[in-house]
Formats: structure tokens, sequence, C-alpha cells
């Protein structure tokens, strides 16, 4: 009898030979033999390895065994995951949260730290470096993914084989691989580019030449090598001028929130119709289709005639620690004014200029008050990984510039206690913070214009999503009176999305900026220029999720 002609039975308790059983022992569960003709198997809680006769292939028991690879299989107990021999015996001293199976001399293993990297067979580090997720090799080649979510592909010793970078990837297959960016999936080559220029909603490996993929308005169809249509299996379920119409009328969704926003919806739930109507002092009938809509939007849902608001609608409420109604109501009533303005801004001979928009909010403190809490919200939703990313000793003297409410101010020293940090922002912003942020004796409470004199010095200025907020003139103006306040070698950190050349990603967010401060969003060879010109040097650049990467620069 050959352990290869032997196969899990259709209960997974035992192994079959020309369909009878092989061995009268029954377990709780058994999986396929590898070579050298040993099978996991558990019973009662626990987990061993048997040979082709059913019998054990050693004494000690596990926790879990997994199939050999490579001739060594992976096993956990109670001192952690690692690899063993046939034999029974640890392969090696290391121990680790979980390991997978040897391909090509490597594993990838999960530390108690919770990194991952690859092993070689002597469960030593197969390079220096550790990831939020590796994968298997294949052909010399794995996919890793950074702390920032994005991946790429490495060789056997831990280095790049390409630069490139995409929200989500796959290992090659005949050539190419697949790979999903801003637009979609599609397929790239070894040098990480993508070898044509349609986006589809998936795609599966190339076979023979062509490859099954779902298109973005969920068609079916097989392409060829240069992106063409082969054959369509399936028609699309959505048209394109379905797809254009539903973005034409994306204004029905912002209306439809601000409004619920405005009239207090979100803070009188859960209630029945008839209630919420009373309270609110609306017509039931009427308040049932908006209701209704902001239901189709997930924002409510009906239970047993009670309506609630769901996860995504509870940020609608006023009192959310990370409430969103206060950029309803930006979104919904203020920036649609400014949008109009779009075409007379592009034209020649429009007379249209940049709104001021911190004289608009200076000179309604009731808006102005409004909108700086809109601001802390996305602050405290995306600020909480910044420290971190800075790499701080931990005392230095640190600028918060344009630092608003103060919430990253907050993160800072909740991780660096010692830090000596100043909030500089416009006086009518400082007044707002200073008398409310629970660590206002801790912090330096500055009334500065950006564009004068800062009237201090520090080690490390931070600027996040403020330059974005000006043109390059403005924005030169601002990095000089930041030189000014660092010494020789001090450090800049800049907090803002980087566009990426030949990726439309944030180019909405980019126009926004443009009707609404006259500001916008730039690419990594924008801002190092901007930085040159203002007396900094670009060091580094850390991408800290799909929004946001932090620019070092040093002062020259």
């Amino acid at each position: 009898m050959s352990w290869a002609d032997l196969v899990v039975s259709p209960c997974c308790t035992h192994h079959l030979l020309n369909n009878a059983p092989a061995y009268s022992e029954r377990f709780d569960e058994v999986l396929k033999f590898h070579s050298p003709g040993l099978a996991p198997v558990r019973c009662a809680g626990l987990a061993w390895h048997i040979q082709p006769d059913g019998t054990p292939a050693y004494v000690r028991r596990f926790k879990r065994t997994f199939g050999f690879y490579e001739g060594l299989a992976a096993v956990e107990a109670e001192e952690g995951a690692f690899h063993i021999m046939p034999g029974g015996e640890a392969a090696y001293s290391e121990r680790y949260d979980w390991c997978g199976n040897f391909q090509g001399g490597h594993c990838p293993v999960r530390t108690p730290h919770g990194t991952y990297l690859h092993i070689t067979h002597d469960g030593r580090p197969a390079y220096a470096e550790r990831w939020r997720y590796v994968g298997d090799f294949r052909d010399g080649v794995a996919v890793v993914q950074s702390d920032d979510g994005r991946s790429t592909h490495i060789n056997t010793h831990g280095v790049k084989i390409h630069d490139v970078w995409f929200d989500d990837l796959d290992v090659f297959h005949k050539g190419f691989a697949r790979a999903k960016d801003s637009r979609g999936w599609t397929h790239i080559d070894t040098q990480g580019r993508p070898i044509y220029e349609r986006r589809f909603a998936s795609v599966e490996p190339f076979y023979n030449g062509q490859s099954r993929v779902e298109t973005l308005c969920g068609g079916l169809e097989v392409i060829d090598e240069l992106g063409l249509t082969v054959a369509v299996l399936r028609a699309p379920s959505r048209s394109e001028f379905a797809a254009l119409s539903g973005d034409m009328v994306g204004f029905w969704r912002t209306q439809a929130i601000a409004s619920g926003v405005e009239l207090g919806v979100f803070d009188v739930l859960p209630g029945t119709t008839a209630v919420i109507a009373q309270q609110l002092q609306v017509h039931s009938d009427r308040l049932v289709r908006l209701l209704r809509a902001l239901s189709e939007l997930n924002l409510t849902q009906e239970v047993s005639g009670e309506w609630r608001a769901t996860e995504r609608g509870s940020y609608l409420r006023h009192d959310h620690p990370l409430t969103l109604s206060h950029a309803a109501l930006e979104f919904g009533h203020h920036f649609p004014v400014m949008w109009r303005q779009l075409s007379t801004a592009l034209r020649r001979d429009g007379e249209w200029s940049p709104p001021d928009i911190f004289g608009m909010l200076a000179s309604d403190p009731k808006r102005g008050a409004l909108h700086h809490q809109m601001l802390l919200s996305y602050a405290r939703h995306d600020y909480s990984c910044v420290p971190a990313a800075l790499s701080l000793v931990g005392t230095e003297r640190v600028v918060d510039a344009g630092g608003g409410l103060g919430e990253l101010a907050d993160v800072l020293l909740e991780r660096y206690p010692a830090l000596d940090v100043t909030v500089l922002d416009r006086p009518e912003v400082v007044q707002q913070a200073s008398a409310t942020h629970p660590r206002r004796e801790q912090i330096t409470w500055l009334s500065r214009d950006f564009f004068g004199d800062w009237g201090t010095t520090a080690d490390v200025v931070v600027m996040a999503r403020i330059l974005h907020d000006w043109d390059d003139a403005d924005a030169l103006r601002i990095l000089v009176r930041a030189r000014d306040s660092l010494p020789r070698g001090g450090r800049l950190h800049i907090v803002e999305m980087v566009l990426s050349d030949g990726d439309p990603s944030g180019a909405l967010c980019d126009l926004h900026l443009l009707m609404v401060t006259g500001g916008r969003e730039r690419t990594l060879a924008q801002y190092e220029d901007l930085l040159a010109r203002g007396g900094f040097k670009l060091k580094e650049t850390k991408r800290l999720n799909a929004l946001s990467s932090i620019l070092i620069g040093e002062a020259a």
C-alpha cells in the first residue's frame, strides 16, 4: 500500500484505499497524506500525525497539526507555533504565534508582536524587515503588506523586486500578477507595470493567454493580455448611462443627510414615526419619506415599527465623539454655494477669486465654532497613528502650526508626555480651544497669523493638513516662517494627501480645495520643490493610510 493512494473519506474521520477503510481507527478529523507519508489527525482535543496504517508516527501530542511540506510540518502547542520533523522533534527552538507551510525553502510566520516575516528551514528570519502580512513564495517571489495596508513583491532575500505598491496583490502566475490599485483590478508585469489600461471589479490569473474578469458595471468577460475583450460571458448589470446618472444625483444624498441633521432626526432616534414627528414638529408623511431615504443610505432602519440609527448613522448625532453632524451641514449648506462658481473659476475671462473662508469663519463665530468642531472629528479619526510615525525622542519643543482645537497636540502628549507643545493658530480658534481643551494647561496656545512672525522657536514643526489650504505662493510663505522658527537640522513634519502621477485619486478633493480655500493637493515632486524653496530638504515620506502621508523635511 502506498500512502499516495490514500484519500480522505467523505466524513473526514479516516482514510480510504480503493473506496474501503485503510485502517480500523476513527478520528474527529483527518487531513490528506503528504510526503514522507504522514497525515495530520485530531481526536479528543489532541493532534498528531499518523502513518498509512493509522498508527501514530510519534509519541508527542499537539493542539493542532498540519501537513508536511519540504519535510517539515507546522504544529500548534501550548508554547506556540513551530515546525516539526517526521519523528515529532522540533525543527528549531524559536516559537511563533502562527506558522504557514514551507514553499521554496521559506515559510511565513507571525511573531508574538503581531508582525509577519519569512523563515528558513532552521527557523531563522530570512531577512531583517518585518511586515503587517506576508504570503507564500512562488518561483522566488512573495507578496508583503506594509503597515499602511499596501502591498508589493519581494524576493527570497527580502529585497523588493519593484518599488510599486498596490491596494491588494497576488503572486506571479506565468509572468503576470493580479493587482488592485485605486481604480480597480488589473494584471501587472514583473516591473510592477499594468499591462493594459482598463480596470475591473475582479480578475483571474491568465490561462493560456486569456483571463476571466468582472467589469466595473457587473459584466463578465474574457480578455487577452492587451486587455481587449475576447468574449462576453454576461452582460453588464449596470450601464455607463446609469452609472453617470447616479453620479449626477449625488446631491440628493448630501441634502438628505444635511436635512436629517438640521432637523435633529438622529438625535431623537430611536422612535416611531409619530413620536419623532411630534418631537421635531414635522409632517409625519413627509418625515417617513426622509427616513426611508436615509434608510436607503444605510443611515436608519425600521425595526418593528421603530426607526433606529445604524452604526453609520450614529456618527450624525451631535453627541457622538466623532460626530459628522457639523460636516453634514457644511457640505449640505455652505460648500455647494462655493462649488457653483467652478465654471467661472476655470474660465480665463471669469471674474473669480478664491473665497476667504478663514475670514468668513472669523466673522461668523457660530459657524466658525461648528466648522472647527467638524475638523476636530476628522482629526480624532485620522491622527491617532501620527505620533508613532513622527519617531520623536519625546523631549522636543514642538510647534503644531494650524493645530486647531488641539487634537493632534493631545495625541502627541499622550504618547510623549514630556513634549513642550505649542499650538499656533488664528486668535478665534485659539480662544475656543484654550477654553475647552482637556490638556489646556499642558499646552502653550499662541495666537498668530501664519504669514507673520511666529514669535517662537522649536525643534520640530508639525503642519497637519495646512499647506493644502493655500496656493503655492502662500504655502511658500508659511514654509519660510516655519524655517525661521527652526535651527539648522530642525525637522518639519507635514501631514497631507500626496497625489500620484497618472492616478486620478484625490482629484475631486483637489477641486474642492480650489473652490473653498484656493488651495490644492500636490504630488510628491511638487512638495519636494516647495520644501526646497522654503529652506528644507525632503528626507523621507511615510504613508499613513489611504488618504494621508507624512513628509519629513530637514531645515537646511
